[in-house]
């Protein structure tokens, strides 16, 4: 089973090395790893080159779903697993996906949740209570959520709902993604499958604040069919 891995990057030069390390690393399984340039005006296509078995593709237009979609178009995987640029992939990682789609045929989607390398422990702790009580029961009632920067997809059945939602900009993105598949298959989302992942817009925007914009269009994606915040902040 070929696997891909696609990471949207716009102006990522101060993380996509330690991504691309810790990926290549740990990804032993994966048939490809693809940088997405989104319109980046920094050194991140530079830094991703200098990566032998990485290939970079650029996605002119700025927008986290377009970058995806090229992701997707650009790839060849039977199943599309997607990380952000300022990630940590942990050792087994690709092992797990691996073995939920091979124990489950009817699986289209599988997610996890993130563990945030630079936060404080009082931080760490609420988003562990968040991720374990009030996201894990969310997902038993909605049947469905994902993660954008810890996931991964059936191609087929990517493709089959059309890709990714490009008029999304950011918030909701991934919740869009997820209700969708769930249409077509089963969504999994388990703590068992966890990323490594910066906090900094956490300690940009304040923990509370970004909390509740996440839920908040979560919350907007399963019962309107749309996210509520249409604009969003880069924080690089």
């Amino acid at each position: 089973m070929k696997i891909s891995l696609i990471i949207p990057a716009h102006n990522e030069e101060k993380y996509i090395k330690n991504c691309l390390k810790n990926a290549l690393q740990n990804g032993a399984g994966l048939s490809e790893i693809i940088v997405v340039n989104n319109a980046s005006t920094d050194k991140t296509t530079e830094v991703a080159v200098s990566f032998t078995g990485v290939k970079v593709v650029n996605e002119p237009v700025k927008g986290l779903t377009k970058a995806r979609q090229r992701g997707l178009k650009e790839s060849d995987g039977e199943i599309v697993a997607f990380v952000d640029a300022d990630t940590k992939m942990p050792a087994g990682w690709v092992e797990k996906i691996h073995k939920a789609f091979q124990d489950n045929p009817k699986l289209v989607c599988f997610s996890g949740r993130y563990i945030y390398y630079d936060i404080s422990p009082f931080a760490k702790l609420m988003v562990w209570i968040y991720w374990h009580f009030f996201a894990y029961i969310a997902y038993l009632i909605t049947g469905y959520m994902a993660v954008g920067g810890n996931f991964a997809a059936k191609r087929s059945a990517l493709e089959k709902i059309r890709g990714f939602d490009e008029n999304i900009s950011f918030y909701g993105e991934d919740t869009n993604i997820a209700r969708r598949l769930s249409k077509v298959g089963k969504v999994t989302f388990t703590t068992g499958l966890y990323m490594y992942t910066s906090g900094r817009r956490f300690k940009d925007e304040g923990l509370i604040n970004v909390a509740f914009k996440y839920i908040s269009n979560f919350l907007s994606e399963v019962f309107l069919k749309k996210p509520l915040t249409k604009e969003y902040k880069d924080v690089r």
